[in-house]
């Protein structure tokens, strides 16, 4: 099943923020990603639809493993991306900005040389 780039950004939000707090929730969301606790409702029931996201008793947002492996592989590619392009000389805050639009459109072939590529650099030093 697909899931769209917001999707994908409202899930690493939720991976995000439950590695820095016990519950998620959907203001917690919002604060994070700077948009209307509206826009989180809505993105949520769709999330939800899909299987991505269920909400407890207390309305604390939780992963589903399907939710976890996009969140993870999102995170993942965020950090990746952002390194590599700090170590190329960019800001950390530009290339924190440009690795969440990357992470998005870059193909699996492309990322898991870009990783080879720096787990061999990591390898050298």
């Amino acid at each position: 099943m697909s899931i769209r780039e917001s999707g994908e950004d409202y899930l690493e939000a939720i991976l995000i923020l439950s590695m820095q707090q016990e519950q998620v929730r959907s203001i917690d969301v919002a604060g994070f990603l700077g948009v209307t606790k509206p826009s989180v409702s809505r993105a949520m029931s769709i999330l939800k639809a899909k299987g991505f996201v269920v909400a407890d008793s207390n309305g604390a947002l939780i992963l589903t493993d399907k939710g976890m492996d996009v969140a993870q592989s999102m995170y993942e590619r965020h950090k990746l991306l952002t390194e590599f392009l700090v170590s190329l000389g960019v800001s950390r805050e530009t290339a924190a900005e440009d690795a969440c639009r990357i992470e998005h459109v870059i193909s699996e072939e492309s990322f898991e040389l870009l990783r080879n590529h720096a787990q061999e650099k990591i390898g050298s030093n």
